[in-house]
C-alpha cells in the first residue's frame, strides 16, 4: 500500500513550523504524523506531497493506486478502518474537506474521485500551532498504545519513585532513570531508547522522552509533555512539544508552547503562558497576516526551528518565534519575531544567510549530524521568501 501524506490548507496555519517541513513530519504524542500512519499501516512506503521547495529533501513516490491522507487528520479505529478499505477511486470527505483518497496522483490533484464518501470525523483535527500543545496529552495516550501493546518494558531501577500505575510506564532499551519520581495517575510515561532521567527529577504523565534525549537534574515536568530526540530539558515546563535535537537545559519556565528542532533556550529563559487579566490569548496567523484568537487562555510561544534566546530571554504570551531567530536584546521581545532576526525587536537587523548557516553547521555538528545541501536550499528559500 503506497501512502502519500499530503500537505492541505492547514500547511499555512501551522507556520513558522512547517516552513521548514511538511506537515507529515510535525510531532505530536510520541511520534510524528508520519510515524504514525507508518505504525498504522505497518509499512515504510510513505511520502509526501508537499510545497516545492522541501519536495527535494521530503521526496514523492507514485505507484498506479495510491492513498492520499491529510495528516492534521488524527487518526481513530473507524477512520482507520475506512482508510484501509477504501475502493479505488474512492474519496473520505468531512463536509468539504477531503481526508482521503485512493486514486492516481492526476485524479488526485484534479479532485476527481468516482466516489465521495461523507462522514463526521470524530477526532481531532490539528488546524493551527497551538493544537498541538492541546492535543498532545490525548496523542501520548494514543501513541503509547499504538507502540507498546504486545511488547515488555525494561525495567526500571529501584531507585525510582513511581506513584499511580507502573504498567503505564515504557521503557525502552538503554533507558537510565535514577532517584526520580514518576507519576502516572494522569497519564502514561513513555522512556525512549538510550534515554535518561537524571536524579531528582519529578514528572507527572502523560509524558514521552525521545530517543538519545535526557531530563536534567531536579527538573519538574507537568503532563502533556513531549521531548522529542536527541534534546536536553531542565527547569520547569508543562504541556510543551519539542520537536527534536533542542535544549531548554537550564532553569526557567516554558508552558503551553511548540519548540522545533536546533533551538537553544538560554539559562533562565521564560515564556509566559497567561495573560494578567486572564483574557484569551491571540497568536500570529501567517494565512490571515495578522494576531487571531486562539480560544485559549494558557498559550506560550511556538518558535521555529534552528532559534535561539540568550539568557534571561522573557518571551510574552502568545509568543510567535520564526525560523533562525537570534534573541538577546534586554527587555521583553515583541509577540512576533520575525525569521533571520538578529536581536529579536521589531527594527533588528536581519541575520546574514552565510552566518545562519555557520551556527546550524556548528550546532548539528555536535550532534554529529551535517547540515546538507537540501537543508541549506529550504532555509535559503525561506530566507528569500519570508
Amino acid at each position: 500500500m503506497n501512502i502519500i501524506l499530503f500537505d492541505g490548507k492547514e500547511y499555512s496555519d501551522l507556520l513558522p513550523l512547517t516552513l521548514t517541513r511538511p506537515v507529515a513530519e510535525l510531532r505530536l504524542g510520541i511520534l510524528t504524523f508520519a510515524e504514525r500512519w507508518k505504525s498504522i499501516f505497518q509499512t515504510e512506503k510513505i511520502s509526501y506531497l508537499t510545497q516545492e521547495y522541501l519536495s527535494e529533501k521530503y521526496s514523492l513516490h507514485i505507484e498506479d493506486q495510491n492513498i492520499f491522507i491529510n495528516p492534521t487528520y488524527f487518526p481513530y479505529q473507524e477512520l482507520i478502518l475506512q482508510l484501509k478499505n477504501l475502493e479505488f477511486g474512492e474519496a473520505v470527505y468531512d463536509g468539504e474537506a477531503l481526508i482521503a483518497a485512493k486514486t492516481t496522483l492526476e485524479n488526485f490533484q484534479l479532485k476527481k474521485f468516482g466516489k465521495k464518501k461523507e462522514i463526521k470525523f470524530k477526532g481531532f483535527h490539528i488546524q493551527y500551532s497551538w493544537d498541538l500543545f492541546t492535543y498532545n496529552s490525548e496523542a501520548i495516550k494514543y501513541d503509547f498504545k499504538l507502540i507498546t501493546q504486545g511488547r515488555k518494558s525494561c525495567v526500571l531501577s529501584n531507585t525510582i519513585r513511581i506513584i499511580g500505575d507502573p504498567s503505564q510506564i515504557f521503557v525502552e532499551e538503554g533507558a537510565i532513570a535514577e532517584c526520580a519520581i514518576l507519576n502516572t495517575k494522569e497519564g502514561p510515561i513513555y522512556l525512549g531508547k538510550d534515554s535518561e532521567i537524571m536524579e531528582g527529577a519529578m514528572i507527572r504523565g502523560s509524558f514521552a522522552l525521545g530517543k538519545g534525549s535526557k531530563i536534567n537534574m531536579g527538573a519538574k515536568i507537568y503532563g502533556g509533555t513531549t521531548v522529542g530526540p536527541y534534546s536536553k530539558v531542565g527547569g520547569e515546563v508543562n504541556n510543551i512539544i519539542i520537536f527534536g535535537y533542542s535544549n531548554k537545559g537550564h532553569e526557567g519556565f516554558i508552558g503551553n508552547s511548540v519548540i522545533g528542532e536546533w533551538c537553544n533556550l538560554g539559562a533562565d529563559t521564560n515564556s509566559s503562558n497567561l495573560k494578567n487579566n486572564y483574557a484569551e490569548v491571540k497568536l500570529w496567523n501567517f494565512t490571515r497576516q495578522k494576531f487571531i484568537k486562539s480560544g485559549l487562555q494558557f498559550a506560550g510561544m511556538i518558535m521555529g526551528d534552528h532559534s535561539k534566546s540568550a539568557i534571561n530571554t522573557q518571551f510574552n504570551t502568545g509568543t510567535v518565534v520564526g525560523v533562525s531567530a537570534n534573541i538577546f536584546t534586554p527587555g521583553f521581545p515583541p509577540n512576533l519575531i520575525k525569521s533571520f532576526s538578529w536581536g529579536g525587536r521589531s527594527e533588528s537587523s536581519v541575520y546574514k544567510l552565510e552566518q545562519v548557516f555557520e551556527v546550524a553547521e556548528r550546532a548539528m555538528k555536535r550532534r554529529g549530524i551535517e547540515l546538507s545541501q537540501q537543508d541549506k536550499n529550504i532555509i535559503e528559500y525561506i530566507y528569500n521568501n519570508y
